[in-house]
């Protein structure tokens, strides 16, 4: 089992110390969450692909096993080799031995989460492998040697001076020269001499069609079709939740996915990958890696729905205030508190109480994932196997006996205005985590119960 990570809350004040940039960061998310909300609201249709796409992921889930194999079936017939990894220690083994039996020591990778979650960049590495991320977001946040903080936009906490500043270290660039085009030239020009020398490529997958054998990877730069076609061995990596039932189910889930995860109408390149070009191998990894488990769980077999649009990290207002890096965690955001603790309990127990539980996460999920109701959820779980803590536990028990028992109940609130009145001080200190970045209302001068038996005679 692993050790605990730092905890969410400490790494979010680590995050907060800088005000300005937190607030920088939580407006430029809201902005990309503000773009969803035109995209979608510019298609009529819009809640019945949701009910659609949502649809469509619970008959796959209920039926994955088959799925799954014929998917398998159906690749083999194209040429492509499968293969099946249980954990992450499987996955990464075959990619090793793949990348081995081709003699290949330089691989570039365009966005993939899974092999995040795998930690493959890092096995292959201590192997002397060299993997180079070729989305350009990925490629800041390795060159800076940090784990994206987000799974669609991976530098997103980094201001272009940060990004000037990393590439006029590693790539030399001129010292304080923020032009994005500028930048974004320096990148392509490295990037493209690994394009082209490199002996394989990597890449994830955003959706798998049983019905055809074949896979589909989207993104924005085009850099997983420069990676594939470029080379001549091809590994694919993904869950197993990826898989898809038929061709024409993409017409729902490429509309729902560009949409809610930047605003557009569709992502820039959507990749189809069927066979092997001529002279070319192509390999795809189905990794388990705890997938089932979640599966079997019936209050969170929902997030396997899934389909890594980010749209719930960019509305959360805690993940907007907190940053990616404060979630330790391959996925982070709403979503990723979920998913973590299916993993490993102990080290992500924090993650499911880092949230307000207002629910946008759900109200703007794509495939209609409850995912505030699977937050809550996790927190019950949590707490029954002990992983809650001591302090947490007494005071929630503290907490039931008072709002359980009306007249414990008016006693206390009565208590706690006359303080917060008289000697906020009590209250209002360092030692009350709950007053750090937050600024209080003015206390009333009654409870509501107490305005109500005064004004209800009047209506």
């Amino acid at each position: 089992m692993s050790q605990p990570a730092t905890h969410h809350n400490k790494a979010a004040a680590a995050f907060l110390k800088n005000g300005q940039r937190a607030q920088w960061h939580d407006e430029t998310l809201w902005f990309v969450r503000a773009k969803r909300d035109k995209a979608a609201h510019q298609i009529p249709e819009w809640e019945a692909l949701r009910n659609l796409g949502s649809q469509i992921k619970e008959h796959t889930l209920s039926n994955l096993d088959e799925y799954l194999l014929q998917f398998e079936a159906n690749a083999k017939k194209n040429g492509i080799k499968v293969h099946w990894a249980n954990n992450a220690a499987e996955h990464n083994q075959i990619v090793y031995e793949i990348l081995l039996h081709h003699n290949a020591v330089n691989v570039v990778k365009s966005k993939s989460m899974l092999t995040e979650e795998c930690g493959l960049n890092h096995y292959l590495t201590e192997r002397k492998i060299s993997v180079v991320d070729t989305d350009l977001g990925e490629y800041i946040v390795q060159l800076r040697n940090e784990p994206p903080s987000h799974i669609v936009l991976p530098a997103i906490h980094l201001k272009k001076e940060d990004v000037s500043n990393t590439f006029h270290k590693h790539l030399h660039t001129e010292k304080n020269n923020q032009d994005p085009v500028y930048l974004t030239r320096a990148a392509r020009q490295v990037l493209r001499k690994k394009f082209i020398t490199a002996d394989a490529a990597i890449t994830g997958v955003n959706f798998a069609v049983a019905e055809t054998g074949g896979i589909v990877v989207c993104t924005n730069e085009g850099n997983a079709d420069l990676g594939v076609h470029a080379n001549k061995v091809h590994i694919a990596c993904m869950g197993f939740e990826k898989i898809i039932p038929r061709a024409q189910d993409l017409s729902v889930f490429l509309r729902l996915l560009a949409r809610s995860a930047t605003g557009q109408p569709i992502t820039t390149y959507s990749s189809h990958f069927h066979r092997p070009k001529a002279g070319q191998e192509m390999h795809i990894v189905l990794v388990n890696n705890g997938r089932t488990e979640q599966l079997g769980r019936e209050a969170f077999r929902n997030s396997l729905k899934c389909i890594r649009c980010a749209a719930c990290f960019n509305t959360c207002p805690v993940y907007r205030r907190s940053g990616g890096h404060s979630y330790h965690n391959s996925v982070a955001g709403p979503i990723g508190s979920i998913l973590a603790p299916n993993l490993d309990m102990r080290k992500n127990a924090d993650l499911p109480f880092a949230s307000t539980l207002c629910g946008s996460c759900t109200n703007v999920c794509p495939v209609k994932i409850n995912i505030h109701e699977q937050l809550w959820s996790w927190r019950q779980v949590l707490m029954a196997e002990g992983y809650g803590g001591a302090a947490k536990k007494t005071s929630m028990k503290l907490m039931t006996g008072v709002l359980s028992k009306p007249a414990i109940y008016r006693l206390s609130a009565g208590m706690a205005r006359f303080f917060m009145r008289y000697l906020p001080f009590l209250v209002n200190n360092r030692l009350n985590p709950w007053y750090k970045q937050r600024d209080m209302p003015s206390v009333p001068k009654e409870s509501f119960k107490d305005w109500y038996k005064k004004n209800r005679n009047h209506e």
